[in-house]
């Protein structure tokens, strides 16, 4: 009698915050391939995995502000030969000022869409009938979002991939350049998601808003001060808040998301799980297609 082999789920991001929780969420379903850029903290996140009964995780080393790296990342996973049945683009920063690369080029961009873009274009090929890829995205995106409005969020300032690439946006936005960047590259995030949907439906793409979720060590350039208000005060109190969430709860969410065998796709989904709209702009197809198209040109110009 043969055993059939377990399923694969790739999570990046996985050693803190959602991603963390996700991970040993996602551990019954089979093996866990553990994607970030602390070769450390990923082997932290393996051990506790392969302690769980039945648990299996590996780990494969990748910073996604390395373009080449996202693609050997990416060719590594495929050359294991493992039948993935799901994705998890969770890896993401989110910078309050103007941070860069070694190239010069804006890191939370770089980070949280050039990155996983060409991380899963390069899987695409090796993905089976059938499988999940799951973004982790944000309302932050939308202009007309009360919340973030109120939180200082401006929206997503996007003009092309390469203006992204080196931090210039539309005028209007944030007082504090970082959320700019990070608003743009999760609504990037967001319309390849929608574009890819209709692009390749042998595959499900879906995204998630995770809700709002302090403490997760996203905003790590935080000062010291915000980051124990975010851990000790906002995070116990996050529940209670409109869309608010925790990375356990989130966790939940993402997991009946990737899991998921309806064959549904292109869905945005709120921090219940329950379908929403992100904002006008995302929504357009020629929008998305844009985002796409230029990425895609934008990714073969610096490789």
């Amino acid at each position: 009698m043969t055993t059939r082999p377990r399923k694969a789920w790739i999570i990046t991001g996985p050693t803190s915050g959602i991603g963390y929780r996700t991970a040993l969420e996602m551990a019954p379903h089979g093996t866990i391939v553990l994607v970030g850029r602390s070769p450390a903290r990923l082997k932290d996140v393996e051990k506790e995995i392969n302690a769980l009964p039945a648990g299996h995780a590996l780990s494969v080393v990748c910073d996604f502000s390395d373009l080449a790296g996202a693609q050997r990342a990416a060719e590594e996973i495929a050359a294991l030969g493992l039948p993935v049945a799901g994705l998890l683009n969770n890896a993401g920063i989110m910078p309050t000022a103007t941070s860069a690369t070694a190239q010069g080029w804006d890191l939370a961009f770089t980070t949280n869409h050039l990155g996983p873009f060409a991380f899963t274009q390069a899987l695409i090929p090796h993905l089976p009938d059938g499988a999940n890829v799951v973004f982790t995205c944000s309302a932050v995106e939308d202009p007309e979002r009360g919340p973030a409005v109120a939180a200082g969020f401006r929206g997503a300032r996007y003009l092309s991939a390469e203006d992204s690439l080196h931090g210039r946006w539309k005028p209007g936005g944030s007082a504090k350049p970082g959320y700019d960047a990070y608003a743009t590259s999760k609504q990037a995030n967001l319309a390849t998601v929608l574009a890819l949907a209709r692009e390749t439906p042998r595959l499900g793409f879906n995204a998630v808003e995770p809700g709002f979720n302090p403490g997760t060590g996203l905003g790590r350039d935080a000062n010291p001060v915000l980051k124990l208000l975010a851990t000790y005060v906002f995070g116990p109190l996050a529940p209670l808040m409109p869309g608010g969430s925790t990375p356990k709860r989130a966790a939940r969410m993402i997991t009946g998301v990737l899991t998921d065998t309806s064959n549904r796709t292109g869905v945005y989904h709120d921090e219940k799980g329950n379908p929403m709209l992100g904002s006008a702009q995302v929504r357009d197809n020629a929008f998305q297609d844009r985002v796409v198209a230029e990425t895609r040109a934008l990714l073969k110009q610096l490789s």
